[in-house]
């Protein structure tokens, strides 16, 4: 009698999204066997990361309470600050990196680092600070590791800052050009049909139509036709009306789910399934579309930071970077790096997951000649609501992130001088 193998920790994830209705494309994790360590060696990594879970940018008692009769959830931390379940699942984060690295050699056990050789830099504000200190504490738990940061804590560091430098007539043309492309003929209207269905799941969900703000005459839908970007020297792109209002529910309803263990009650008392999370989520993807990724943006507000990213990989003797940033930082740098269009899977976030990393990893091949790949790493709506513990077994997701116009090797790796090439040429300006 044939004995029935036990389910792969895989296959169970999989099982479970196909009952919530999860719809996913078959999805492979980066994976170095040891025929790829006979030819390659690790020589340096560079991460570019999102802050771990927050709090919303704005308290229970803001705008955020008037489109809804509900009360949000009641965070462990003050407002845009990390949370305690942020905390703990970037330390987890961080240990994963460390059984990752010391399994390719790149670091001991207990590595405590020699001057120089690591360097772990956020930006001034308590959320990325103390993401980068809770992971570092992960992977590196005895070095006492300082985070470096350049700001008094709450102003934001310029390398960080993804703000406009250019204030011309001809780029302001240009740029809005780009941005009314991504809704087609009809421009930003066209992006607002593009969510409707969206902003209705999000409707239903807060009750908006019981809300203060609706029964006071003020609103009570999210409009289609009313979102305008402006842009301003020296301020980050921004925008005005129904976009950004429902981005920052969706963005405070996300994290809430991604908190509150009772996925009901995170929904304010509705069953909502796995779509309707994507379709709730899939609005803040739109909102940092429109403001951070039209190329002509996303060079000039991500130029401090390739800078900064290019100089890491440069820099003789340095095997470990922690950069911390935001969402808006990763989109950014994406975009100006031309990469192919992807949707992340196992995520409701598809685009920039809370807590993920760009992922740069130099290895050298036997002859020193040196290459790249480029991974998003991050935790998983399942992973993140479980608070899944890491390890090389039960690892995060790894996404290769490709290029547009250059040719990986057999083994999905770059040369490592085209992109330097492509990372300096992303900080021209058009």
């Amino acid at each position: 009698m044939q004995q029935t193998k036990p389910m792969s920790k895989l296959s169970k994830t999989i099982l479970l999204f196909l009952l919530l209705g999860v719809s996913f494309t078959a999805f492979s994790q980066v994976k170095r066997d040891d025929d790829f360590r006979e030819r390659y060696t690790l020589k340096q990594v560079v991460v570019l990361s999102r802050h771990n879970i927050r709090s919303p940018l704005s308290g229970r008692r803001s705008t955020l309470q008037r489109i809804t009769p509900h009360e949000w959830y009641h965070w462990s931390s003050a407002p845009s600050e990390l949370s305690l379940r942020g905390g703990a699942l970037e330390t987890m984060m961080g240990q994963y990196f460390r059984k990752w690295l010391v399994s390719e050699g790149m670091i001991r056990e207990n590595e405590i680092p020699a001057e120089g050789t690591m360097r772990f830099y956020a930006n001034s504000l308590q959320r990325t600070i103390a993401t980068a200190q809770y992971f570092s504490s992960g992977m590196l738990p005895v070095a006492n590791v300082r985070i470096e940061h350049h700001c008094e804590v709450g102003k934001m560091d310029s390398v960080f800052a993804p703000q406009i430098t250019d204030d011309s007539e001809g780029f302001k043309a240009l740029a809005q050009q780009q941005i009314t492309a991504m809704g087609g003929e009809k421009g930003l209207v066209g992006i607002g049909e593009k969510v409707a269905e969206n902003y209705k799941v999000l409707e239903w969900v807060l009750d908006m139509g019981q809300s203060k703000a609706c029964l006071e005459g003020d609103t009570c839908h999210f409009r289609t036709d009313d979102a305008h970007v402006y842009l301003i020297k020296y301020r980050e792109p921004g925008m005005g009306g129904s976009l950004r209002l429902a981005c920052q529910a969706a963005d405070a309803l996300v994290l809430q789910y991604y908190e509150e263990p009772d996925a009901v009650k995170a929904a304010f008392g509705h069953t909502l399934t796995w779509k309707d999370w994507e379709s709730i989520s899939a609005i803040k993807d739109w909102y940092g579309d429109v403001l951070f990724t039209a190329p002509v943006v996303a060079r000039q507000v991500a130029r401090p930071l390739l800078r900064t990213m290019l100089e890491e990989l440069q820099k003789d003797g340095r095997k470990f970077t922690f950069l911390c940033g935001h969402d808006s930082n990763i989109g950014s740098v994406l975009a100006s790096l031309d990469v192919e269009d992807y949707s992340l899977p196992y995520t409701i976030e598809k685009k920039t997951p809370i807590g993920s990393k760009l992922v740069i990893e130099r290895w050298e091949d036997t002859e020193g000649h040196p290459f790249v790949a480029l991974n998003l790493v991050y935790q998983s709506t399942e992973q993140l609501r479980n608070m899944t513990l890491l390890n090389l077994e039960n690892p995060p997701m790894v996404f290769p992130i490709h290029l547009k116009g250059m040719n990986a090797n057999g083994d999905g790796l770059y040369p490592f001088d085209a992109l330097v090439q492509r990372i300096k040429t992303a900080t021209i300006s058009y």
